[in-house]
């Protein structure tokens, strides 16, 4: 049974840092492309991050960008996403998803074929 389980979400002043862990079993991670996407109350999934099988490539959400980092670690068949300068804006339910594709843009309703279950951050002013 393939299970993606997100953890490290808490509760942050701003402009604190968490770092999520997403870590997969019965699947592995070496031949996926991986996603993270969040979803703050009331509002819409959104893209967050993706990270290549081999860690060549990786692409931010623009409101990210220079702030969190994704990377992977094949052999743990884990991936993180290191989070820095966390704003009230960032409070959302973060959650991973593999991909056999590499999309550009990166969809939000579709083209994931595993999904976990979500992590909750939560970023306090």
């Amino acid at each position: 049974q393939v299970q993606l389980l997100e953890s490290g979400g808490a509760l942050v002043q701003a402009g604190g840092s968490l770092r999520l862990s997403c870590a997969a079993s019965g699947l592995p991670l070496t031949n996926y492309a991986m996603v993270w996407f969040r979803q703050a109350p009331g509002q819409e999934r959104e893209f967050v991050a993706a990270i290549s099988p081999r860690a060549r490539s990786t692409k931010y959400e623009d409101s990210v960008k220079g702030r969190f980092a994704i990377s992977r670690d094949n052999a743990k068949n884990t991936v993180y996403l290191q989070m820095n300068s966390l704003k009230p804006e960032d409070t959302a339910v973060y959650s991973c998803a593999a991909s056999s594709s590499w999309w550009d843009p990166w969809p939000v309703n579709y083209g994931m074929d595993y999904w976990g279950k979500g992590t909750l951050v939560t970023v306090s002013s």
